[in-house]
C-alpha cells in the first residue's frame, strides 16, 4: 500500500522535531497493528492523526507514550530511543491524555488534577508553589475550578473529560498527546478544548491528538495524518492532503472538498447516495 500523497513541506518540518517514531511495527500480543510506521512531529505543531476505527490510531499514540513497546524500530524523543529513558524524565516531557481513564473512587476533581505534578516531585523537591500555580492554572483553562471540591465519580461525562485535560495540562508537559479528547463533549465543549489546543500550541506546546472528527480535524491541524490499515497514508498540511482523493481512500467514503466559508480550511461533505 503506499501514501497518496505527502506535503513537500514535510522534509523541512522533519527537521524541527523532538519526537518521532523511526520505522515502528507493534501490537498485542500476536496482532500487529502497526508496521513498519515512520512518522516525525513537527515541533510546536498540532498534529492530528485520523483514519477508520481500528486502523492503529490508539496503538500509534500509545507507542509515542511508551505505552506500548515496538516489535521493531524505535519512539524517539530528541534523538534517543524512549525505551532508555528514566519514567520520571519522559513523563516531564510527555503528557498523555488516554481515550478512557477510571479515577479512584470518591476522589475530588482538585486532588486528581494535583497528580498530574507527581512526575515534578522527589524526596528532595515537595509540592510547593510552582505546583499549586499549575493546578490552578489547568482548572481556569479548562472551566473546571467551580467543580474542583467535587468528586470526580459525580459528575457528568463531559464534566469529566474536562477534569481528565486539566490533570494532563497540571503535568506542563512541552509535548501533550490526547487520544480522542472530545470524546463526550457537546459541540460547545467540543469547540472549547480545540480551541485550547490551539492555545496551547501557540505558547509553545507540541500536541498530538486522535480526532474522529474530520471536518474539525481540517479545521485544527497544523499536520494532519491519515492513517489506514496499520499504515500512514497521507501526511502534511491539511490544506495540502486534505482531498476528495484522501477521504476515498482512507475512509471509503465518496465526498466533495470545498473551502470552509469560516477559515478557508478543507471542508468534506459527503456525496449523497443515490436515489433507489
Amino acid at each position: 500500500m503506499t501514501a497518496l500523497h505527502t506535503d513537500p513541506r514535510l522534509d523541512s518540518a522533519q527537521a524541527a522535531h523532538r519526537l518521532a517514531a523511526q520505522e515502528v511495527t507493534a501490537g498485542y500480543d500476536a496482532r500487529t497493528v502497526l508496521r513498519d510506521l515512520s512518522l516525525h512531529v513537527p515541533e510546536g505543531s498540532f498534529t492530528v492523526i485520523i483514519g477508520p476505527n481500528a486502523c492503529g490510531k490508539t496503538t500509534l499514540l500509545r507507542s509515542l507514550a511508551r505505552l506500548v513497546r515496538p516489535e521493531a524500530g524505535h519512539v524517539l524523543l530528541d534523538g534517543s530511543a524512549i525505551t532508555s529513558m528514566p519514567t520520571k524524565q519522559l513523563a516531564r516531557t510527555v503528557g498523555l491524555l488516554p481515550q478512557t481513564s477510571v479515577a479512584p473512587e470518591g476522589i475530588t476533581v482538585a486532588d486528581l488534577v494535583a497528580r498530574g505534578r507527581h512526575p515534578h516531585q522527589s524526596l528532595l523537591k515537595r509540592w510547593g508553589h510552582e505546583d499549586e500555580s499549575a493546578v490552578r492554572h489547568a482548572l481556569d483553562v479548562t472551566g473546571t475550578s467551580k467543580l474542583s471540591t467535587r468528586a470526580v465519580d459525580e459528575l457528568s461525562g463531559g464534566q469529566r473529560q474536562r477534569t481528565w485535560i486539566a490533570m494532563a495540562l497540571a503535568q506542563q508537559t512541552p509535548i501533550l498527546l490526547l487520544d480522542e479528547p472530545t470524546t463526550y463533549l457537546d459541540i460547545a465543549h467540543q469547540i472549547e478544548v480545540l480551541e485550547l489546543c490551539t492555545q496551547l500550541r501557540k505558547q509553545g506546546r507540541t500536541l498530538v491528538a486522535v480526532l474522529h472528527d474530520l471536518n474539525h480535524a481540517l479545521r485544527y491541524a497544523t499536520h494532519l495524518v491519515a492513517m489506514r490499515d496499520g499504515e500512514i497514508m497521507a501526511q502534511g498540511h491539511p490544506e495540502q492532503i486534505g482531498t476528495a482523493e484522501l477521504v476515498q481512500e482512507v475512509f471509503g467514503v465518496a465526498a466533495r472538498v470545498i473551502a470552509d466559508p469560516e477559515t478557508g480550511r478543507p471542508l468534506v461533505i459527503p456525496k449523497a447516495p443515490p436515489e433507489r
